[in-house]
């Protein structure tokens, strides 16, 4: 029987129309919306996360030549099959681009999307897709040459401009523009990639789009350091996995998933220590996330310790940040609003409790 069978006639109006990239006008059919329980059983059952992916971002989601994949992105969808299947190597990675992923995930090529996709109102009300929370505080930006001298957004005025079309990033430069009675030349590409490459080239003076890809972008180009990201930042972007409406289990393992990982940089649960700090905390909460009490796993229908094998694979967020993406890193990107609540940041776990 098919999962559309116990779906209401409310839902099975929102699984109609999708919008492509959160753009209205544009309309994708979602497939079949999943029925409560059928995501996991169909990983369980094929013994594989089909976890979609930017095709390649430095820092995020990129595939090295033996067909290796590194980045922020890629480990958590490690972490998610670690969390799921109990190995973070059971995990095929699907690269999508902006106009495609959307209908990957509803057509079911993927089973959840962890690819540099903001949460917006469009994305999320009544189109057939959950955002299970933000993995990423990020907003939009600019890169210009460093030659220019340009300090801020505000004095491009006279510039050509480069950003994705059919995005919110391109939204979001036509409202910066208006705001600020800014006459410019907009040049549009159908890819972050074509807009880069567009940029080196000299097609335009500026280059926009979320700071994370910009960073990325950068260490991509000839010499990086005659490029500079300006400090001006024209919106909210936060990403986060993304699934199917419909599967509210998968929903609630998604969600917490990803707050384990948060959670465990808290308290001090890294990949060290993850197989001990269960049986040696005397905090209650490190031994619920952890499994050792109060059957979390099982109820979110997991491994009392998934965590534990989660962590130990692939570390906690703060560990998995640092690697890809942190001082340490090619980006070099400062934790900023993406470090803990209690260091300054945004980063917050609901209670195990």
């Amino acid at each position: 029987m098919s999962p559309l069978t116990f779906l209401s006639p409310r839902r099975l109006r929102e699984a109609a129309i999708v919008m492509l990239g959160g753009l209205a006008g544009f309309a994708v059919d979602t497939g079949e919306v999943a029925q409560a329980g059928s995501t996991l059983r169909a990983i369980e059952t094929r013994g594989v996360l089909l976890c979609g992916v930017d095709g390649g971002l430095a820092g995020f989601a990129n595939r090295d030549e033996d067909g290796d994949w590194s980045g922020f992105d890629a480990d958590l969808c490690r972490a998610y099959a670690a969390a799921i299947l109990g190995d973070a190597r059971d995990v095929r990675f699907v690269p999508v681009t902006t106009a495609e992923r959307f209908n990957a995930l509803a057509d079911g090529e993927i089973d959840i999307l962890i690819r540099n996709t903001s949460w917006t109102f469009a994305r999320d009300v009544g189109q057939g897709f959950d955002f299970a929370g933000i993995a990423y505080y990020d907003g939009q930006g600019f890169m210009v040459p460093a030659d220019l001298g340009i300090s801020s957004a505000r004095d491009i005025n006279g510039a050509r401009i480069c950003v994705q079309g059919s995005t919110t990033t391109a939204l979001n430069l036509q409202d910066f523009i208006a705001a600020n009675a800014l006459t410019v030349e907009v040049i549009e590409y159908p890819t972050a990639q074509a807009g880069l490459d567009g940029y080196a080239s000299g097609e335009c003076d500026v280059y926009t789009n979320d700071l994370s890809s910009l960073a990325g972008l950068r260490v991509s180009l000839e010499t990086p350091s005659d490029h500079v990201l300006l400090p001006d930042v024209i919106s909210k972007e936060p990403l986060g996995p993304v699934i199917r409406s419909g599967d509210s289990q998968f929903l609630d393992i998604s969600r917490w998933i990803l707050f384990s990982l948060i959670a465990a940089e808290e308290f001090g649960v890294t990949s060290a220590n993850a197989e001990t700090a269960a049986g040696t905390s005397n905090n209650r909460e490190i031994r619920r996330l952890l499994g050792e009490e109060d059957n979390f796993g099982e109820r979110l229908g997991l491994a009392p310790d998934f965590a534990v094998t989660m962590i130990d694979a692939t570390g906690n967020y703060g560990e998995i940040f640092d690697r890809n993406l942190g001082q340490g890193s090619a980006l070099g990107l400062r934790r900023g609003l993406n470090a803990q609540w209690t260091e300054g940041g945004l980063l917050y776990s609901p209670p195990f409790r």
